[in-house]
């Protein structure tokens, strides 16, 4: 039994008057790797997006109920936004480097954690850049930017960037969805190896292969509602709900 690294309460969110996810109850598991399926539009994403406060930047959106991260409310009054989405990496949908070398995205994180020795983030440099699978392909031309990647390589430099400033939790949004099919790949094998190392990742995902071989646990949501929480065995092989059965019926 792994311990709670975080828990969603009865977790409702907003757009204006738009109520997107619904009494969301969910404790996340520290070391584990759930995957968040359903059809798009189910609230996935807005639910992955509360986890970090990234909801805190969309006009309207509001969100009720408790999410805790190591027992500490991270929507209390005076909580430190910056540390949370430290603490709690994310991945985007699509690719995001900064327009900056590839080095300087990767140090940008630990610079502003008080990191200045160049030694110090050398090491962090090639040690992120291996955990991502990319230190090969650019250990050459780390001073270039990181605009010049191609997209799977620039979202593995994204991972690499977050891992940097040594994440509990890294939440992970379709992450493969935007790329070429020719890149898809690169990136779910990163995934797999990160999955592999013990991190906590949520992944909202479309990749049904993904959420079977990797993950401990799936979560199928429908409406704003989480409908079936099961390990992958058993979700995939007995679907119970039937707006489950009908959505694997599609993605398989």
């Amino acid at each position: 039994m792994r311990d709670t690294v975080m828990d969603i309460e009865n977790v409702d969110v907003w757009y204006g008057d738009k109520h997107a996810v619904l009494g969301v109850n969910m404790p996340v598991e520290e070391h584990g790797v759930t995957a968040l399926i359903g059809a798009s539009g189910c609230g996935k994403s807005t639910l992955l997006r509360s986890m970090n406060r990234m909801n805190d930047l969309i006009d309207g959106c509001r969100v009720e109920g408790g999410i805790t991260f190591r027992g500490n409310d991270i929507y209390a009054e005076g909580t430190d936004v910056n540390e949370v989405r430290t603490r709690i990496g994310m991945i985007f949908q699509r690719p995001n480097p900064y327009p900056m070398s590839i080095r300087d995205n990767i140090t940008y994180g630990p610079r502003i954690h008080g990191i200045t020795k160049a030694s110090e983030l050398d090491e962090i440099v090639e040690r992120t850049l291996r955990q991502a699978a990319l230190w090969d392909e650019v250990k050459d031309r780390l001073k270039r930017s990181a605009l010049g990647l191609s997209g799977g390589q620039q979202q593995r430099l994204c991972i690499a960037r977050a891992l940097a400033v040594n994440p509990d939790v890294i939440l992970m949004d379709e992450p493969t969805s935007a790329l070429d099919p020719e890149m898809v790949g690169e990136v779910l094998e990163l995934m797999k190896e990160l999955a592999h190392t013990g991190i906590t990742m949520l992944v909202v995902t479309h990749e049904m292969g993904f959420a079977r071989e990797v993950s401990n646990r799936v979560i199928f949501i429908d409406e704003g509602r989480i409908q079936e929480d099961e390990p992958p065995q058993e979700l995939f092989s007995n679907p119970k709900h039937p707006r489950l059965k009908a959505f694997l019926s599609k993605m398989l």
